[in-house]
């Protein structure tokens, strides 16, 4: 399956789509958030693209940021204290492009550092990795949300 957010490229920046309400868009968001997680948990990995393609094609290129910034969120956790953060990933430096990309897209988040995140997403888009690298964080989700209970 191919999906519409695979085929984003550069062009599609994240500042270029239309602001939502802000109540509509907070529960579109979380609604795709929870459809993430609840996919990735089932192993339904068609239901986690499904999930991106319909934010995709609500919101552009920004409703799946949006939803990445969302489980990083749900990855990093409520209770973090203002930073700077450095987390440490062991063997970063011989991981996959997907795996490198969510430990940094996890550090900007921590430090609340979204310039960063949108360039790690903008880079991922012009390097066609990006499928590849929201799935890893999906799975990254759910293995620390599973750790924690």
């Amino acid at each position: 399956m191919r999906a519409r957010w695979a085929s984003l490229t550069v062009t599609d920046t994240l500042r270029n789509v239309e602001a939502q309400p802000d109540d509509v868009f907070d529960t579109a968001l979380f609604d795709d958030v929870a459809l993430v997680l609840q996919s990735a948990l089932s192993g339904d990995g068609d239901g986690v693209v499904k999930a991106f393609d319909k934010a995709t094609t609500r919101s552009g290129v920004v409703g799946a940021y949006e939803i990445a910034w969302g489980l990083a969120g749900a990855t990093v956790g409520e209770d973090l204290a203002l930073g700077p953060w450095r987390l440490d990933f062991p063997g970063i430096d011989e991981a996959t492009y997907d795996k490198r990309w969510v430990a940094r897209f996890l550090s900007a988040y921590a430090n609340a550092d979204e310039p960063t995140a949108e360039a790690l997403f903008g880079a991922a888009i012009a390097d066609g990795k990006l499928p590849q690298c929201l799935m890893t964080l999906a799975g990254s989700a759910i293995a620390t949300l599973r750790r924690r209970l």
